[in-house]
């Protein structure tokens, strides 16, 4: 779920309706329907029967039978800056899981490893830089190509909560259990600045700036938000006052506020401890010297300036009650009395203690429900992990997932799971990825969010995997792609295949590796284009694959003619090398592809006019088993051409005899009742398709054997050594 922007209206490709054509799709006897997957947020929108069969019928109403099915997201795909977001946070994301797990192979404990904790900060502060710049870009004025997917405030609320994360949970080194109060500072300065600089140029324009109203509450908030710069500035001012006594007390004022003991001062607590002391004293000095003010110089034309300047030296004292009453006066949260809180009243507050004092203030000045932000701070402060992923989710899940990623190994959440056998960092990260596959083209990252998430996340993966279009298929227009294909043609991995296949090593998901290489195999099969086949059956070692091609293969000698088919097996040679040398290779799917290799070698020799090489091939294909029984009858088919050549005699005679043999069987096993296992190939390449017809094709070949042996009787044996002809 996001804040924003939610998914609009969906358009339907190709249309389901035609413009204007409602009515005619309503008189078709159709409605539309969805349905809501139970893994995704995908929705499926598709035609169905708006009545029962009968009453169709009696309408005469009619539509196709296939009905397209149309699949949508309920979720906008990242675009804009928020693709350019999540794609590089995707790789800080990829490298904390490295991490983690080199921890885990070592069985090292994270809590109780310094230079992991400290990896995992640097870490941190990388998503939040990220965060800070993706808002910097969605603030600037500039001409964008498109329009921003989510505005800068929503950059910036990521920016806040995950800097408020890393401060509590991953502090810097060293600083896990020292006073939280100046962090909290900074933090509260950076992400919520108070007073505005506007408000400062205005007062600094002035002659008396002591005579505006804003004046006090713009000191005020400077010295409680620690602005000494701008505080000095304006006690400087004073000077100026016709107050002597106000002069005085800001005079005395002035380095107290410029000189306030900060714990990034000090190399030791000790250290910080004691100076603090000292000011502290300094302070409660000041403050006898304002209470001996007399109350009739205690104005001025603007009003009572002691009670102003008390208010803030009373700040510094630390005492509860005025800087509570300072924060409601200046308008301020929960958020800045808890932060005031930590660097004036107690400041030797730890993280640890920051949830009692959240909850005292909670008390009086509650968060605001409406705003997701000042929730998710609330949860934070208090210490309450799961609420904070609840709440994350709400707003951003990508904020969710990658809090929960954190969380995880810092033991801020559990990490085994529960009834639905993932763990509460899993949850989430599966929902960020349901986010991601709205848009296909970012299957990468969706892969290597969901391979985190145990056998579950990977068989969802897996299914991601199998279906990333691969777009084997010819270009017809773009340069880039037409070399692409080139190169996968040629036998090299390229593309969108090759990034699959190094996706499926990377996270180990051999089995649909194997997959996608059987999916590319059929791709191929479609296109005629056996030798890449071949070549991805057998990397996929899909030997029943395997044999469907070469029933293809062998198929198309039937129904295209020997010219074509000798080009389409032209291809695979170089595979079958590679098969026969494949220890796991099936032998009887690789005898039968040797058979349709050597058939396709036989016809390009003869189709060039190499007969006495084609002829010699021929026999080579009887005499060492190579062509199956049922192709017997084609090859001695083929036979007749080569056996009536007159320029030379092909076979020798212990050849003829065993076209002969063949033939004989064919006859005798036909006889027996087995024609369908001995004729019916032949049978297809005939017109009729018939057993008659093929046995009046081997009655050819006998007469042309008959007329063989006649010449073999007058000049001699033929063959490779044979002679010519007179």
């Amino acid at each position: 779920m996001q804040s924003e922007p939610h998914a609009g209206p969906a358009n339907l490709l190709p249309p389901l309706i035609s413009k204007g054509g409602v009515d005619d799709f309503r008189r078709s006897g159709r409605t539309l329907a969805a349905g809501i997957s139970p893994r995704d947020d995908t929705i499926a929108i598709y035609a169905t029967p708006n009545a029962d069969p009968q009453t169709l019928q009696a309408q005469n109403a009619s539509y196709p039978e296939e009905q397209n099915i149309y699949l949508a997201s309920a979720q906008h795909a990242p675009s804009s800056e928020r693709r350019v977001f999540v794609t590089d946070t995707s790789v800080i994301f990829a490298a904390l899981q490295r991490l983690l797990t080199n921890v885990r192979k070592k069985d090292i404990q994270v809590m109780d490893h310094e230079p992991t904790l400290e990896a995992l900060n640097k870490l941190a502060y990388d998503y939040i830089n990220f965060c800070k710049e993706c808002c910097a870009y969605a603030s600037q004025s500039i001409t964008r190509t498109e329009p921003l997917q989510f505005s800068a405030e929503h950059y910036a609320k990521l920016f806040s909560c995950f800097s408020l994360f890393t401060l509590l949970y991953l502090p810097d080194a060293g600083h896990d259990r020292a006073p939280v109060g100046d962090e909290l500072m900074e933090w509260l300065n950076t992400h919520f600045i108070q007073p505005s600089t506007e408000e400062g140029d205005h007062l600094s324009t002035l002659e008396k700036p002591w005579e505006d109203d804003t004046f006090w509450p713009y000191l005020t908030r400077t010295t409680l938000r620690g602005m000494s710069k701008a505080s000095a500035f304006f006690l400087k001012e004073l000077s100026r006052h016709p107050s002597m006594f106000l002069q005085r007390i800001a005079a005395g004022l002035l380095p107290l506020v410029t000189n306030h003991p900060r714990l990034y001062q000090y190399n030791a607590e000790r250290d910080f401890v004691i100076a603090y002391r000292r000011w502290r004293d300094r302070v409660k000095a000041l403050r006898l010297e304002l209470n001996r003010i007399p109350d009739a110089a205690r104005e001025d034309e603007a009003g009572n300036w002691w009670e102003r300047m008390s208010a803030i030296v009373g700040l510094l004292e630390g005492r509860p009650d005025i800087t509570k009453r300072i924060c409601v006066d200046l308008g301020a949260d929960w958020k800045e009395v808890c932060v005031a809180w930590s660097v004036f009243v107690d400041t030797r507050l730890r993280r640890q203690d920051m949830p009692d004092v959240v909850a005292h203030v909670l008390n009086e000045m509650p968060a605001d429900p409406t705003n997701m932000e000042d929730v998710i701070h609330t949860s934070l402060l208090l210490g309450k992990p799961k609420s904070v992923l609840v709440e994350a989710a709400q707003m951003d899940i990508w904020l969710a997932a990658h809090f929960a990623d954190m969380m995880e190994p810092l033991e801020l959440i559990e990490s085994e799971p529960d009834d639905s056998d993932l763990s509460l960092r899993q949850q989430y990260v599966l929902s960020y990825t349901e986010y991601l596959r709205s848009d296909p083209a970012l299957w990468r990252i969706t892969v290597d969010y969901m391979c985190t998430c145990e056998d579950i996340g990977k068989q969802m993966a897996d299914e991601v995997l199998v279906r990333v279009p691969l777009r084997l298929q010819a270009p017809r227009d773009s340069s880039d792609a037409s070399a692409e294909h080139e190169r996968i043609r040629t036998g090299n991995l390229a593309g969108v295949l090759k990034d699959v296949a190094a996706t499926c090593f990377e996270h180990q998901r051999e089995g649909v590796r194997r997959t996608v290489c059987r999916i590319a195999a059929q791709t191929f099969l479609r296109e005629q284009e056996y030798g890449m086949a071949v070549s991805f059956c057998t990397s996929a070692e899909d030997w029943p694959g395997l044999g469907r091609i070469v029933d293809r293969v062998l198929d198309d000698y039937i129904t295209q003619g020997p010219e074509k088919f000798a080009r389409h097996v032209a291809g695979i040679a170089p595979s079958l090398q590679v098969l026969r040398a494949e220890v796991g290779a099936n032998s009887v799917f690789v005898h039968r592809l040797l058979f349709a290799v050597r058939l396709a070698e036989f016809h390009q020799r003869r189709i060039n006019g190499d007969l006495e090489e084609a002829a010699a091939d021929l026999v080579a294909m009887l005499r060492e088993d190579i062509a199956p029984k049922s192709w017997w009858a084609v090859l001695l088919s083929n036979a007749v051409e080569l056996l009536l050549y007159g320029e030379r005699m092909l076979f020798t005679t212990d050849e003829a005899c065993l076209l002969l043999c063949r033939l004989e069987e064919i006859h005798i096993r036909a006889a027996q009742g087995a024609s369908e296992d001995y004729l019916a190939v032949l049978a297809r390449t005939t017109k009729s398709g018939g057993e008659k017809h093929a046995l009046q094709r081997l009655q050819t070949v006998r007469l042309a054997l008959a007329r063989y042996y006649a010449r073999c009787g007058v000049i001699g044996v033929g063959g490779k050594n044979g002679i010519h002809s007179s």
